[in-house]
């Protein structure tokens, strides 16, 4: 059988530590003694999906800011979701601050250190000892480097280690300040450690052993398979089923793949797929003007299939009907096939509003996964009004 693959990344594009190369040494003569093998690169271009199926896990290495493109970025997301493993070391996760998904994989986002020095000694407590990186490890283990404080921590993060605040000064974590965690993510699997600023981390045999069970566990016992991943946007072809509306508002896509839509001026159409063509199938009475003759924001506003319209042919909309009392309806119709019939209508709720003047009508509405409906009634008012929300 093939060794597995490990891609160490050690791109900067902001501070760069000194340790990435004793870093970039001390991985690949891990993979040496055990049986992997690793490749370090700093080109970006190495994150294409071909290329990352190649790996079973990526060690981001002292990474800085912002150091991939948005095609990098997806295609990285695709190669965890396709089974594939993460390891940070030490400003892991002090990259990538725009990129929210990065924050979650890495767990959390870097917030500062202690300064005058930067690196002292403190104690670190081993929490958890059954993860291949913390098997046989003491209760405690004192050693140096550089403590981050953190911000944004995922709450999926299984803490392995953590630091106690009062054996040095500058944590701003309180008594839970992780030091090193794991978590699947996403599909694939994510272990960080704060540990690693310093030259010397890379020879403490303690800290060898912690990151070689990081590495096992990031590698899983078995390759990346992209079927398993979200498809890449090129694979998408748009097709167009209706165009040139008149205020398309809200769809509901009914079983048999066809789309009930609705428009602001009371057209209710369906999409039929086995025709590819669209039908006006009802068209609901509203209003649509203020009493200043001004356009209004009024009319067919909501629309939802009901949970069960498999088996009742429920739909629901919110409307403002025509004629001269201001108010606005949601109302239950019966669809018969491809029909509506609108002499099924029933009026679930009346709600009172004004018409004199624009604006603000709200009226989406849908259903939660307990089939309760809600519904928005906008505040009914404009920008300007004294007295009235906003």
């Amino acid at each position: 059988a093939q060794e597995p693959r490990v891609l160490v990344f050690s791109k900067t594009a902001g501070f760069r530590h000194s340790s990435i190369g004793v870093g970039i040494g001390a991985v690949k003569k891990l993979g040496q003694e055990n049986g992997f093998s690793v490749d370090a690169t700093e080109d970006a271009g190495a994150f294409t999906s071909k290329n990352l199926a190649l790996y079973r896990a990526v060690v981001f290495l002292n990474t800085t800011g912002d150091v991939l493109d948005n095609a990098q970025q997806d295609d990285f997301e695709r190669y965890i979701q396709a089974g594939g493993g993460y390891v940070g070391i030490h400003s892991a996760t002090d990259t990538e601050y725009d990129w929210p998904w990065y924050g979650r994989l890495a767990g959390a986002y870097f917030n500062g250190h202690p300064n005058n020095p930067n690196v002292r000694k403190a104690t670190f407590r081993v929490l958890d000892k059954s993860h291949p990186s913390t098997q046989g490890f003491p209760d405690r283990w004192d050693r140096e480097d550089e403590f981050y404080n953190f911000k944004s921590i995922d709450p999926t993060i299984h803490v392995l280690v953590d630091i106690d605040e009062k054996s040095y000064e500058g944590g701003t974590n309180g008594d839970h300040h992780p030091m090193s965690w794991y978590h699947d993510f996403d599909g694939g699997r994510a272990w960080y450690t704060n540990m690693g600023h310093t030259e010397a981390t890379f020879s403490e045999p303690l800290f060898l052993r912690h990151l070689l069970g990081g590495l096992r566990y990031a590698m899983g016992t078995r390759n990346v398979d992209f079927s398993r991943a979200r498809p890449e946007e090129n694979r998408f072809t748009k097709v167009i089923l209706a165009e040139k509306l008149d205020e398309p508002v809200e769809l509901a896509v009914l079983p048999g793949e066809r789309v009930l839509f609705i428009e602001r001026h009371g057209y209710v159409n369906l999409y039929s797929p086995t025709t590819g063509r669209v039908r006006r199938i009802a068209t609901i009475p509203v209003s649509t003007k203020y009493a200043d003759s001004s356009q209004a924001e009024d009319g067919l506003l909501g629309l939802a299939a009901d949970p069960g319209f498999a088996k009742n042919g429920w739909v629901y909309m919110y409307y403002s009907p025509a004629g001269t009392e201001a108010k606005n309806v949601l109302a239950r119709f019966q669809m018969n096939g491809d029909s509506l019939d609108l002499a099924s209508k029933k009026i679930l709720l009346e709600i009172p509003t004004q018409r004199l003047k624009c604006c603000h009508t709200g009226g989406s509405i849908a259903f939660d996964s307990k089939g309760n409906l809600y519904m928005s009634t906008g505040d009914n008012s404009n920008p300007f009004a004294s007295g009235y929300a906003p």
